[in-house]
């Protein structure tokens, strides 16, 4: 590492959904007189923000934030697009500070920024319409059972129940022979700057009781609504999300609301194991427990 790098540093703040990490990414950024860049892949849509737990606006006073309500349901995001603009608020940031705090849930997101990714060859198109039919004929189960003999390694740890994300994973692994997750770099970029990873570990019970009482509190803040009025945008990969598509059954009549309610909570609990299970394998991350947590300004300032 050259001397040069570590005069600035980016801190991540990984982790599971509702483990805390928004709390704690502003009582560093506060500590080290910066400011946040979120690495989440949801929380950047204006007309969503109940459902993914955007920041409250006393958070987002608290310190400037980047990437929050930045973009349009409508605008095609991306882990490459997100490189870019996550690269180029770094050097915003360090322009005037010597820390950068960012904190999200998104694993392949924070991948993006800490060691750049590997482009992609252009997709046949005979192999995208293959893919297309099969979704469309015989629906999402299928996919996902074709994608886990096919990428196996998505699947253990991939969106999966994102139908977007299942068809451009089948589409790479038959188009290429590989993984996506090959393509997610093997050797990681030069960066200019020094990182440190770290994410939260909460007991699993503490975990899944905080997630079930978040969901209690979005429906109580009023995320029935929300999704309602975005109900005509059902089919945009930003809307594959747990906590709308679950209520969007629920307006078909797939499900009770109460069944809906329980399929949220249940689908984000699966996703957070997905999640840890993604950050487990970075042996670069240390990870932080609620005995530990406080302590993280001064350990990053030590």
């Amino acid at each position: 590492m050259h001397h040069s790098k570590l005069s600035k540093t980016a801190i991540i703040i990984a982790g599971p959904t509702a483990s805390g990490k928004t709390a704690l990414a502003i009582s560093v950024a506060k500590a080290l007189g910066t400011e946040i860049l979120s690495a989440d892949s949801r929380q950047c849509y204006k007309e969503m923000n109940i459902g993914v737990a955007r920041p409250s606006a006393d958070e987002l006073a608290a310190v400037p934030h980047h990437f929050i309500a930045s973009h349009s349901i409508t605008d095609e995001l991306n882990a490459a697009a997100y490189e870019r603009i996550a690269l180029d608020t770094a050097e915003k940031v360090f322009s005037k500070a010597d820390h950068l705090v960012v904190t999200g849930g998104t694993g392949l997101y924070l991948k993006a920024f800490t060691d750049g990714l590997d482009d992609i060859p252009p997709i046949p198109e005979q192999v995208q319409h293959e893919v297309r039919s099969l979704f469309v004929e015989e629906g999402l189960p299928v996919l996902i059972e074709k994608l886990r003999e096919e990428d196996p390694d998505y699947f253990s740890s991939g969106e999966i129940q994102n139908p977007h994300r299942v068809m451009r994973a089948l589409e790479v692994v038959r188009a290429t022979g590989r993984s996506i997750r090959s393509f997610q770099r093997s050797q990681p970029r030069e960066r200019h700057f020094s990182i440190r990873k770290f994410a939260i570990d909460l007991p699993r019970e503490i975990l899944y009781d905080r997630i079930n009482q978040r969901v209690d509190a979005m429906m109580q803040a009023g995320l029935e609504e929300e999704v309602r009025q975005l109900f005509p945008f059902k089919h945009l990969n930003a809307l594959q999300t747990v906590g709308y598509r679950e209520l969007f059954a629920y307006f078909e009549g797939e499900y009770t609301l109460a069944k809906a309610v329980e399929m949220i909570k249940q689908n984000t609990r699966h996703y957070a194991k997905r999640q840890l299970t993604w950050f487990r394998r970075d042996a670069s991350i240390q990870w932080l427990t609620p005995a530990n947590f406080a302590a993280l300004p001064e350990l990053i300032k030590g």
